[in-house]
């Protein structure tokens, strides 16, 4: 799947947006997903984290919560793989800004949504090795 651009998408962040998309697809989008945009949310809030890495991460989280991108939330199972696709490459693109605390807060709003075993799938989630 090519990655659309965005970019373009950055102005449509907001912070009740994002908490409001991601309270009501948390289940169906799993917790990968939601794990891995808290911690390009918390990211974000950094004053450790460069100007060029804030606007792509803007542009992720924006495309995340726009209604409108190249596949539809609505479609089942497939409708938040480009959202997901996005998300990944942009938590790629800036891990090494990604503090253990962001991590740990990213982990702690899970239980809001998910049980001890499911949280236990992102432990190892971005390890490489």
């Amino acid at each position: 799947m090519e990655l659309p651009d965005f970019l373009s998408y950055k102005d449509k962040f907001s912070t009740s947006g994002f908490i409001e998309k991601i309270s009501r697809i948390a289940k169906r989008a799993g917790v990968k997903l939601v794990y891995s945009a808290f911690i390009l949310y918390y990211t974000l809030q950094s004053d450790k984290v460069s100007a060029k890495d804030k606007a792509i991460i803007l542009g992720a989280l924006g495309y995340l919560i726009s209604p409108i991108d190249l596949i539809p939330d609505a479609i089942p199972i497939a409708g938040l793989s480009d959202d997901m696709a996005v998300i990944f490459y942009v938590i790629h693109k800036v891990w090494g800004n990604v503090s253990d605390d962001v991590k740990l807060k990213a982990k702690e709003k899970l239980s809001k949504w998910f049980d001890n075993d499911e949280i236990e799938a992102i432990n190892h989630l971005f390890e490489i090795g």
